[in-house]
């Protein structure tokens, strides 16, 4: 079904837009396309692979003194053409090592010996000695041939930092959220091979999808919430707590799981010094858990999938004190419900997703760490953003390190969209004035500039709203249904494996059978600044002609506001499309139902660098 669906869209596409090809290819990405590891009709070439793994780990997490040691045995799966002779690790948690080269701010007291290796063992040969530079951790391997395995053992430990919370961290006495927390091993890929770049503290991640199999341990009274399914809730929690959870896991109302009544008689997990707490999940890209002894727990479900009648359900853990995180239910629940119906409607992907309260706002697959906020709106908005990372990186697989705007920019569309199904008094234009602000600027570089060679504001209008723009223009361009099936072509050639942008770009044209390179191009790769303007306004008879100039280059669409003497007013719209063919001015006519008092240009997502020429007042 999927391959005549593939070929009835390549049929329906204008004769010559798959090879007309007017965007830069770098060299690497060249390679693949020479290697069929990736093809220029956006599908994933006849060649491509992707390396995968098994982690089974043995945690033991202390949250007094904040120390976690662990075990892990991992299986490395080399399906590459290539043969391995090394292999790079990722040590997150050196972020906060002694002498780590940082691009964020660590107080000294929070300076470590970051994840020290205590053991390591390769197909079970011991007394190597892995080489360690910041983040990234190197040991030679005898051979790994293509298609085969090998299995390693290590022993660590790291003192999980208290402050300088930067994604993970101690949140209060009796809280934590742990992640990046095991020796991984990192991406080896078909454009870069080893994921060679250090973890500096802004960029973000890329990882291999793998199988984890995760047992924690931590003392009695603290519940553990995590990716993945916990397989023995019966064993872990009081039987009346667990018999709420499995209640919330069927049922559409929302379950305090855990009250208050709960947290001050004591009776949240087995009366045990120690409990430990089994999760699994597979084909996931990270892994990461919380912990608390105080925390409320509240919980439902819904029904994410109706062809398979799947449901996903809603979990919100959360410090009492925090009120915001009440309503924090609700606005996961929704958030959830209109990813998998209206934005981008596909079903939700995993079986859960937990919003935990902490210091941060950052997304794992299935947990999110949010922090409490006063303003109502940008609760919502925080979560809905958050929560809709499920799709970008983690269902898709992108490598946020190198390319942030490929997640960051859908998540704030996602923000943008969602929001006002939340709450319909939103109107959230996150990003879109700093960008207007910035854009020109020596500090305005391309989208498709490398994000590890942006930081600061860069950075931020490179990954959240400049490519959160160009997404929405292609979907006013193309219109909500079009739209929907070039995005759903897209994610369903690339779930579960790694795009890179021009993955994208190719699906996109194919998706929707137009040639959109046009625009990928000018916003994407060029520079310019979005910039409209009322070049000349003419009347004959009840006639007006509004011709409209883009002085700044960066095709943005037309919001022409017709204002009428008795005050009402009417916007006539043109999308990206009017810029096509390279013209520099667009001319609007039309017959105003009254008498015209003045022509304004602009709207919430339409940035202008100059508003001074955006008003022709009628004589």
């Amino acid at each position: 079904m999927v391959a005549r669906f593939i070929l009835s869209l390549l049929l329906a596409i204008p004769v010559g837009l798959i090879a007309q090809q007017q965007l830069h290819i770098p060299r690497n990405i060249q390679q693949a396309y020479t290697q069929q590891t990736r093809s220029e009709t956006g599908l994933p070439g006849k060649n491509y692979w992707q390396n995968t793994a098994s982690y089974n780990l043995q945690v033991q997490f202390d949250p007094l003194s904040r120390y976690l040691q662990g075990t892990e045995e991992i299986t490395y799966q080399n399906n590459s053409p290539d043969t391995l002779n090394v292999l790079w690790f990722k040590l997150y948690p050196n972020l906060y090592k002694k002498g780590t080269p940082v691009l964020v701010n660590i107080a000294v007291e929070d300076l470590s010996d970051g994840l020290v290796i205590d053991t390591i063992s390769i197909e079970g040969k011991t007394g190597m000695v892995p080489k360690t530079d910041g983040t990234n951790m190197t040991a030679s391997i005898d051979p790994l041939l293509p298609g085969k395995s090998i299995h390693l053992s290590i022993h660590y430990h790291y003192i999980l930092n208290k402050g300088s919370h930067n994604r993970t961290g101690e949140i209060d006495l009796g809280a934590d959220f742990i992640a990046y927390f095991f020796p991984r091993i990192a991406v080896y890929d078909d454009v870069d091979g080893w994921n060679k770049n250090p973890y500096l503290g802004p960029q973000e991640f890329y990882n291999d999808f793998c199988q984890f199999d995760v047992n924690i341990s931590v003392p009695r009274g603290f519940a553990v919430w995590a990716t993945g399914d916990l397989k023995n809730g019966d064993q872990a929690l009081d039987p009346h707590i667990y018999e709420r959870l499995q209640y919330a896991e069927t049922h559409d109302v929302i379950t305090n799981v855990i009250d208050s009544a709960d947290l001050a008689n004591a009776a949240v997990t087995a009366n045990k010094p120690t409990n430990t707490w089994h999760f699994t999940a597979d084909n996931v890209t990270d892994f990461a858990f919380a912990v608390s002894d105080h925390y409320l727990w509240k919980s439902t479900s819904l029904v994410v999938d109706p062809a398979t009648n799947r449901r996903t359900r809603v979990d919100v853990a959360f410090n009492p004190i925090h009120s915001d995180f009440y309503e924090v239910i609700d606005f996961a629940r929704k958030t959830v419900e209109s990813m998998s119906y209206r934005f981008p409607a596909w079903p939700f992907p995993y079986p859960h997703i937990t919003v935990f309260d902490g210091l941060d706002q950052m997304e794992y697959p299935m947990m999110v760490n949010d922090n409490p906020l006063d303003n109502r709106t940008d609760a919502i908005t925080l979560t809905d953003h958050e929560i809709f990372h499920t799709i970008f990186p983690f269902y898709m697989g992108i490598n946020e390190t190198k390319y942030g705007w490929m997640d960051e920019g859908w998540a704030t569309m996602g923000e943008w969209l969602i929001s006002p199904m939340i709450d319909p008094s939103i109107e959230d234009d996150y990003g879109v004035k700093p960008y207007e602000k910035a854009a020109g600027k020596e500090i305005d570089l391309p989208i498709h500039t490398l994000t590890t060679q942006t930081f600061g504001e860069a950075l931020f209008l490179n990954s959240y709203p400049k490519p959160a723009l160009g997404y929405l223009y292609i979907k006013d361009l193309l219109g909500d249904s079009l739209f929907k099936k070039a995005l759903h072509y897209y994610i369903e050639q690339w779930h579960g494996k790694h795009p890179i942008p021009y993955d994208f770009f190719n699906c996109i044209n194919v998706g929707s059978g137009q040639n959109l390179n046009w625009f990928f191009k000018k916003w994407f790769f060029d520079s310019g600044v979005p910039d409209l303007a009322i070049q000349q306004v003419k009347k004959r008879k009840n006639n007006y002609s509004v011709e409209i100039s883009s002085p700044g280059s960066k095709p943005v669409p037309i919001d022409l506001v017709v204002h009428y003497i008795d005050g009402s007013h009417q916007t006539i719209h043109r999308n990206i499309s009017c810029w096509q063919q390279g013209n520099t001015s667009v001319t609007v006519s039309f017959n105003p139902e009254m008498r015209v008092k003045k022509f304004t240009l602009g709207s919430t997502y339409i940035p202008d660098t100059n508003r001074q020429n955006n008003t022709y007042i009628v004589e």
